[in-house]
């Protein structure tokens, strides 16, 4: 009898032990062969993606306090795709981040590169910047009925500023799509270039966003007709949104995190959850805030889901106007 007891004893003891033991490993953090993490953007220092990166990386490192610690790096060039092959060509350990936005999938859809979205495991997405439909000060259209009547019924006149085959030039090529107007592309390479031409009259219509042009809205300097979102803007709320005014479209500048090809689930996991946990604080919404950028977090399968729909809408129009040929 007292054999059996102790037998009984013994054995809840081990399973109790093995049951503490796998808790621990299934709750231990991934092993990453790294003290910091290289987070690759790659657009200059200084601009509108790297700055809301440094953001991600002081709240990760110092409120978060993640283990890695992350780093931006800035890898300029080839309108960002140079750190994009970079980052492809990593090694999948979790030491290497890539910023992202849906340049990844222009410039596949304009032969730049032939990868896109999909060569990378999705981490997360996190901030969205939505896109204003702007106009020069002296443009002659007083709200968007008139600026769409016109460019109906006078196609290709509306001199439209963009960097050709990108994110600048799409969303006015999906408005096309949705309205049947029609502008005339003016090429420039960068934002400020095309802000710079804007102010200057050179051409009547670009895309901007709050942080950008809000400023020049209020002061009468630059027109915005309305913006591409779900909702008005907190910080110019008498602009309407596209759907108000009979347009079925969103478009904004969505930036999100990917890692390399094959990188662990556990390690996806991880990076995951502390770009969570930083979307979540305060202190680093109320800085993107002023950048007229909100938080918009998903998860791995609803980011992937997310991409997936947005090449479907960009392939649709570059077959349409010829860019892409699938």
């Amino acid at each position: 009898m007292k054999k059996t007891i102790l037998n009984g004893v013994c054995t809840a003891a081990l399973v109790g032990a093995v049951s503490i033991f796998a808790a621990g490993t299934a709750n231990a953090a991934p092993k990453i062969p790294c003290s910091t993490a290289k987070l690759i953007v790659p657009w200059k220092a200084g601009g509108g993606t790297a700055v809301i990166f440094n953001i991600f990386e002081n709240i990760i490192n110092n409120e978060v306090k993640a283990e890695p610690k992350i780093q931006v790096v800035t890898i300029s060039g080839q309108g960002g795709n140079k750190g994009a092959k970079e980052a492809k060509g990593s090694k999948p350990d979790g030491c290497t981040l890539f910023a992202i936005h849906q340049s990844a999938i222009v410039s596949y859809l304009n032969g730049r590169v032939d990868f896109t979205w999909d060569a990378f495991d999705m981490v997360a997405q996190v901030t969205k910047t939505p896109e204003i439909l702007g106009a020069s000060g002296k443009a002659p259209w007083k709200d968007f009925a008139e600026f769409k009547k016109f460019g109906i019924e006078h196609p290709g006149e509306a001199k439209t500023g963009a960097t050709f085959g990108s994110t600048s030039q799409f969303m006015w090529l999906l408005l096309e799509d949705l309205t049947g107007m029609k502008f005339k592309y003016v090429p420039f390479d960068g934002t400020r270039e095309r802000m710079t031409a804007l102010l200057s009259n050179t051409v009547d219509l670009g895309t901007i966003n709050v942080a950008s042009g809000r400023k020049y809205i209020e002061s009468g300097e630059l027109k915005a007709y309305a913006i591409a979102d779900d909702e008005r803007s907190k910080f110019l709320p008498d602009l309407p949104t596209l759907k108000e005014l009979g347009v079925d479209m969103n478009y904004a500048l969505v930036r999100g995190v990917v890692a390399p090809k094959g990188t662990p689930a556990d390690v996806i996991e991880h990076w995951s959850q502390v770009f969570k946990k930083a979307a979540a604080n305060e202190s680093l919404k109320k800085q993107l805030d002023a950048k007229g950028t909100v938080v918009k977090w998903l998860g791995p399968k609803d980011y992937a889901a997310w991409f997936k729909k947005e090449y479907d809408d960009h392939e649709r129009v570059a077959i349409k106007i010829g860019m892409y040929k699938k």
